[in-house]
């Protein structure tokens, strides 16, 4: 598949929701000095358009709505069981965005949110505050895109600049950003630091298939290759596996590209490797099912207290084997499997 461009947004966005009372903000008319097709349409509140009945999700996905508004209530959320925490005591994520540009066929969000429209939340003030009082108690280590792709769209908000920012002033705060997508022109215009890490989901050619809109493996290689090369703390993450008929063969054969792509120096330099397999919490499975024919989301998952997820000894054999061609070049304290979290 293409990659489209880091340096624009994924499409125009022809409607633009707007909550009347963040019409002023700051945030809000930079989106919108940035979107000038856009059609401005003023809302009460998000949920009027985002948590509608009987919505398309799938035909949505495809021409999607922006909605900018305000976030209220609880900001930083503690981690999440389904997520790894690679080990950090006092580990959150934050949801800056509801629903992501991108649209793979197995993602939890489909089966999570009643719409396939995109909610930018712009009153990050709020969140840095909210921050602040975790931080005067002890050191942070808070994920900001599981729920979102951030990356491929920072031309619009800015976000992944802010707390760049944010960082330098908060030394005991550690972010990750998590992305699909091929970021070279962000990586370029941020300083390197220790304490924002770029974590890149990697698949295999044959499960990129499954995710709509992403860049390449080659083009996810090569900005993660990048990265390295420019100082930047970079994460690769092959989470989640999928299973597909000849997935053994499918993941032994992908190791290989990394190595090829990237080369042992570039490897040494990585920061660490997540491993795991496909996992969804019960509540969103059923619903996920609903939105997409997708065969890759039809496998008779086994729920174990509240998480669907493969057999548990298939789980672990996927896991060991693909585990077992990493170790050739990264040693078992910088691999982290999800099952161990």
């Amino acid at each position: 598949m293409k990659s489209s461009p880091v340096s624009s947004p994924l499409n125009p966005y022809h409607h633009i929701y707007v909550e009347e009372d963040i019409r002023e903000h700051p945030q809000t008319l930079r989106i919108l000095s940035r979107l000038p097709k856009g059609q401005v349409i003023p809302i009460q509140h998000y949920k009027d358009v985002f948590c509608r009945t009987r919505q398309d999700i799938a035909l949505q996905h495809r021409a999607q709505a922006l909605i900018l508004a305000r976030k209220t209530g609880t900001l930083i959320y503690p981690g999440a069981p389904v997520c790894q925490s690679f080990g950090n005591h006092h580990f959150y994520y934050t949801s800056l965005c509801m629903n992501c540009p991108y649209d793979c066929q197995y993602c939890y969000l489909r089966g999570m949110y009643p719409s396939g429209n995109l909610v930018l939340f712009v009153n990050l003030e709020d969140y840095f505050r909210e921050l602040e009082t975790r931080l005067a108690e002890h050191p942070v280590y808070l994920c900001l895109s599981y729920d979102t792709d951030l990356c491929p769209l920072e031309s619009l908000h800015g976000l992944i600049h802010a707390f760049h920012h944010f960082l330098a002033i908060h030394p005991t705060l550690t972010v990750e950003v998590r992305t699909k997508s091929a970021c070279i022109p962000l990586l370029r215009a941020l300083p390197p630091t220790e304490q924002m890490i770029f974590a890149f989901t990697l698949s295999p050619d044959e499960i990129t298939v499954f995710e709509r809109k992403t860049p390449s493996l080659g083009a996810r290689l090569q900005a993660a290759k990048e990265g390295i090369d420019l100082g930047h703390s970079i994460r690769l993450c092959f989470d989640p596996m999928l299973y597909v008929p000849g997935w053994r063969e499918v993941y032994t054969q992908f190791v290989p590209t990394l190595t090829d792509t990237l080369g042992a120096d570039h490897l040494k330099k990585v920061r660490d490797f997540s491993v795991g397999t496909f996992r969804i919490s019960q509540s969103y499975l059923r619903f996920l099912r609903h939105t997409t024919s997708s065969p890759i989301v039809q496998y008779p998952f086994v729920n174990l207290d509240g998480v669907y997820g493969y057999p548990p000894t298939l789980a672990r054999e996927m896991e060991d084997t693909l585990c077992d061609a990493l170790s050739a070049f990264a040693g078992p304290d910088k691999i982290f499997r999800w099952e161990d979290n």
